[in-house]
């Protein structure tokens, strides 16, 4: 089955994943989906990532977060940029989240970055997603 929009869907896996109290969850790999994972491991999102080989296109493993009172470290995650509606802005528009509290990962022709290193790179580019 070909999935339309596969970042959202990594998204949607990580959102249920911290709903359900999984340990882990295990994602479609792509290289895109591994420079996501990695910026959620640097900003303490996830605990880890782990891609691994099986011959086909290859699976992300992603280890999830919980506080002391296992509550999921990731609040809210939503998809701001869709294949219907791409969100593409310039460094001087890039608004924080949730008053500087989240972040937005943004695709810049820099990489992947969260929002504080692209205005500090002074780079705009398509909004991925926001998370708090």
């Amino acid at each position: 089955m070909a999935i339309t929009d596969p970042i959202a869907d990594m998204l949607t896996r990580i959102r249920n994943a911290g709903k359900a109290k999984f340990n882990s969850v295990d994602i479609p790999g792509s290289k895109l989906k591994i420079e996501l994972a990695k910026v959620l491991k640097n900003e303490g999102f996830v605990r880890n990532y782990k891609f691994i080989r099986d011959g086909k296109q290859g699976i992300l493993r992603v280890y999830l977060k919980y506080t002391r009172e296992q509550q999921h470290t990731i609040f809210r995650i939503e998809r701001v940029s869709k294949p219907s509606r791409r969100l593409y802005v310039k460094s001087k528009d890039i608004k924080p989240v949730f008053n500087g509290m989240g972040i937005a990962i943004l695709s810049t022709s820099k990489g992947i970055m969260t929002d504080k290193q692209a205005r500090n790179q002074n780079v705009g580019g398509e909004i991925l997603c926001n998370l708090w």
